[in-house]
């Protein structure tokens, strides 16, 4: 096999060896997976050689279900234990399938930050053929909170707290200077407090709401005796700018999200030397911060720039079936030698798939597998890998 930047090449195939179904079923060849082409920004050819097994695998199968609605099951990760053990992602219509696995008893688990299932798990036996229909789960989302405290409650009484982000809202400290917002999805929001004749220690803070709720996010109030300034700029283009988190550090520290103009602010900033710092995940910024000297008047125009990340893709090809067959199926594991789980949501009519899922740093291992019209599916072919930078 062959490892490419960006396009590949043709090579040279291994003679295909035949794998014959039980009586009465097509005749169905092992596939050879041939070169992987991998789209990263950076050059390099690993080689290496196609191999065949010595000897026929015994058949195996697949479990397939799904989670509704899509808005629940989109994206859950879905865990295989018991005779075997993997995990795989629903796809966006909340289904899932797991492939190559031997007659057992197997678990199913759904699990997606946000959201509960039922039912929790479902047992589920594999005897002598694949199981595609009856597993079914139902995702409920689960709404959080964020809270904190304004102390000392003689700023903090009464001081109004604004929430945005993923959710706008506002609301007033109590008498102790505590404030909830409550009903809140997972999402990053920004909190920020204010009341006239105070200033604010942070001016204002980023909370991450990740499946539980957040408390702790407290702010000290002091009584403002002198003037202050504030420090605001523009992340650009919007893509990368809306709702990107924005640090600033120095002589005091906050943090902030920017709207969906790439908007973002810091108030009732004391005369300093501030350091800001914008966050995006899958964006670089430049410059990467910026240093502001606050002197006599507020700073405006501390701009940055937002480009996107390089996207990472594993290309596959490989040899026909010398028997007639519906199409291909195409499998990927973390561990070389499987288990296996099918990554294509039907089946592939020609002899190339693009997997645009990877994550940089990991490496993958792929193998495909040949289906008639029938459903019959042949044995795995070689085994090819893709490391992913």
């Amino acid at each position: 096999m062959r490892i490419e930047q960006d396009r590949g090449a043709g090579s040279t195939l291994a003679d295909l060896p035949v794998l014959s179904s039980r009586a009465g079923r097509a005749l169905l060849c092992m596939v050879v997976l041939l070169s992987t082409v991998v789209a990263w920004g950076c050059s390099g050819i690993v080689s290496g050689q196609n191999s065949t097994a010595a000897q026929t695998p015994p058949q195996t199968y697949s479990i397939s279900g799904t989670i509704g609605p899509a808005t629940g099951g989109n994206g859950a990760t879905v865990t295989l234990s018991g005779a075997a053990n993997a995990s795989t992602t629903a796809n966006g219509s909340g289904n899932f399938t797991f492939g190559g696995l031997a007659n057992g008893t197997y678990t199913i688990t759904p699990s997606r930050a946000g959201y509960t299932f039922s039912p929790s798990s479902l047992n589920v036996t594999v005897s002598g053929g694949s199981i595609t229909t009856g597993l079914s789960f139902t995702a409920s989302s689960q709404t959080f909170s964020v809270s904190g405290t304004i102390s000392p409650a003689a700023g903090g009484s009464g001081a109004t707290v604004t929430l945005s982000g993923a959710a706008a809202a506002s609301t007033s400290a109590d008498g102790s200077g505590n404030y909830t917002f409550t009903g809140l999805a997972n999402g990053t929001y920004a909190v920020t407090p204010s009341r006239t004749g105070y200033t604010f220690n942070p001016s204002a803070q980023v909370a991450t709401v990740g499946g539980a709720n957040v408390t702790g996010i407290n702010f000290t109030a002091r009584a403002q005796t002198g003037q202050t300034f504030s420090i605001s700029g523009t992340i650009s283009p919007t893509a990368g700018g809306s709702g990107a988190a924005v640090a600033l550090s120095g002589a005091a520290n906050a943090a902030t999200l920017t709207n969906s103009l790439g908007n973002y602010t810091f108030t009732s900033l004391a005369s300093g030397v501030y350091l800001v710092t914008p966050a995006n995940s899958g964006f670089v910024f430049s410059p990467a911060n910026q240093s502001v000297n606050i002197s006599t008047a507020s700073v405006s125009g501390v701009n940055f720039t937002a480009t996107p990340q390089t996207a990472h893709s594993v290309g596959l090809a490989w040899n026909a079936s010398t028997s007639t067959v519906a199409g291909y199926n195409v499998y990927r594991s973390t561990v070389s030698g499987g288990p296996y789980t099918k990554i294509n949501l039907s089946l592939v009519p020609v002899l190339n798939y693009t997997d645009s899922t990877v994550q940089s740093g990991a490496t993958y291992f792929y193998v495909t597998t040949a289906v008639d019209s029938i459903g019959n599916e042949s044995t795995y072919s070689n085994e090819v890998s893709a490391v992913i930078p």
